[in-house]
């Protein structure tokens, strides 16, 4: 099963928001770890983090044949990026939208989040527990 993994707005700045909790989890952690998990369920992933909503929006359309599902991790985009929505509605892949919880947010929150849609299921958590769960949400 082929994965879009599409991480928005400043997750590139995971590691400064978790050394103000004293911990060590930057984007390449998470990643590596992601993948690491995604061999349980036999998924393909490629991966995108982007600030910019046209990268985000080509990523989608150009890949959307290859694949089978949509991880999300919208941060800021959830309240305004409304050609996102649009267009994870257009190509209707299974879409898991993930988003931290209060410790680790990076200014998303999923009770105010536009990104909704019959196609789209939302789960909050932590970083490595919310996208081990999305893992195996995109892939059941």
């Amino acid at each position: 099963m082929n994965i879009l993994f599409l991480q928005g707005p400043n997750l590139n700045l995971l590691g400064v928001k978790s050394s103000l909790l004293e911990e060590k989890l930057t984007l390449d952690k998470l990643n590596r770890e992601v993948r690491r998990n995604s061999k349980k369920f036999n998924l393909k992933l490629k991966f995108l983090q982007t600030h910019k909503e046209f990268q985000a929006i080509n990523f989608l359309q150009r890949n959307r044949n290859w694949a089978n599902g949509i991880i999300l991790i919208p941060t800021s985009w959830a309240y305004n990026n409304f050609t996102l929505l649009e267009t994870i509605k257009l190509i209707n892949l299974k879409t898991i939208s993930v988003y931290f919880n209060n410790d680790y947010s990076l200014g998303a929150s999923m009770s105010k989040s536009i990104l909704k849609s019959a196609n789209i299921k939302s789960i909050i958590g932590n970083p490595l527990k919310a996208c081990s769960e999305a893992l195996k949400l995109v892939s059941s």
